[in-house]
């Protein structure tokens, strides 16, 4: 039975991956162009376009991991129908429902990981890439370029002479110009600084300079070792939340319900389509041709109709159409295999 089993699973995952891996690039392709959008207001190096890339695997994967098994499985029956080796295998005492069972281990095992990623590590991964986006259009903001002279940073007016890779402005001018009679005039000579993040407040951090308050032709002059100048640019908070925060406020906000139910049942796909694989892949090929690439269609339409439809509320609308459709599937198994062969 063993071998039967190691069979069957070769020739699943041999559908499975070339199939997987097809889905998984035409899905990073069309993530990448919308990536490339972003570039029209941000400023980012090809590492970080890597980076935002890497932060959307988990949507690439709720996207491709389990329509990818659905159809797989139902391909992968249908080819050996074709070829008769199922009819082999049923004439050699291996019924259905036992091949039945060790798929929906499978699909169980496929689903539990699929909703440790979308509740988990999907909300992570849209915080950290919005963050990263956020915090690239302040820095956008008060981005300051080498050699120009009247750019500003909040209210001062700065000249950078030069910058290094790592982002490091080197010998900069900075000038505060005096706004009323009260006010007084500022001007700041640093050797180094650079643009930096605090709880949401971008900073300009300088080093070993003098800085010059004139007021009625009075000076003061100090030197610093370290100064931190903060703008009147403020961020929305950086901090990436835990998942369950995230999913929080799941019954007031009308949006993250319906995300919540999308992925879920996206995230239950495999346990839910299995039987439906399977009774379209089995066919006594000799006196039917099956349909099974109609029933591909007929079954991701119908579901993913569903789930784009209700969510309201969300943990009654997930739990509805996942049963639904598990036990339409058994019976659906039920009438059309399991009580034919």
């Amino acid at each position: 039975m063993k071998l039967v089993y190691k069979y069957l699973l070769n020739q699943f995952l041999n559908t499975m991956l070339s199939l997987f891996f097809t889905l998984f690039t035409i899905v990073s392709i069309v993530f990448f162009i919308q990536l490339a959008k972003i570039t029209s207001y941000i400023e980012i190096t090809l590492l970080e376009l890597f980076q935002l890339y890497i932060y959307l695997l988990p949507k690439t994967l709720a996207f491709t991991l389990p329509i990818s098994f659905f159809i797989a499985l139902t391909l992968s029956f249908y080819r050996l129908s074709r070829e008769n080796e199922s009819i082999v295998l049923f004439a050699l005492g291996i019924s259905p429902k036992v091949i039945a069972k060790f798929f929906m281990k499978i699909a169980a095992l496929l689903s539990a990981f699929m909703l440790l990623v979308v509740w988990i590590f999907i909300p992570i991964s849209f915080e950290l890439f919005d963050n990263f986006v956020d915090y690239k259009k302040i820095s956008t903001k008060v981005s300051i370029k080498t050699g120009e002279f009247g750019q500003r940073y909040g209210e001062w007016l700065v000249f950078i002479d030069e910058k290094d890779d790592n982002g490091v402005y080197k010998n900069i001018i900075m000038y505060h110009p005096k706004k009323s009679a009260q006010d007084k005039e500022q001007a700041i000579l640093a050797k180094e600084g650079k643009l930096e993040s605090n709880e949401g407040i971008i900073s300009f951090s300088l080093k070993e300079g003098k800085a010059y308050e004139i007021k009625d032709d009075n000076w003061h002059i100090s030197s610093f070792k370290n100064l931190l100048i903060k703008s009147k640019v403020y961020t929305k908070d950086l901090n990436t939340k835990n998942f369950y925060d995230y999913w929080s406020d799941l019954n007031t906000n009308k949006d993250k319900a319906k995300e919540f139910v999308i992925y879920t049942l996206i995230a239950l796909f495999p346990l839910a389509s299995a039987l439906f694989a399977l009774s379209f892949g089995i066919v006594t090929y000799r006196y039917e041709k099956g349909f099974a690439y109609f029933g591909i269609f007929v079954v991701i339409f119908a579901y993913f109709s569903l789930l784009i439809s209700f969510y309201k509320p969300p943990l009654v609308a997930v739990g509805v159409i996942f049963v639904s459709f598990l036990l339409f599937s058994m019976f659906y198994f039920s009438k059309k295999i399991a009580n034919k062969y």
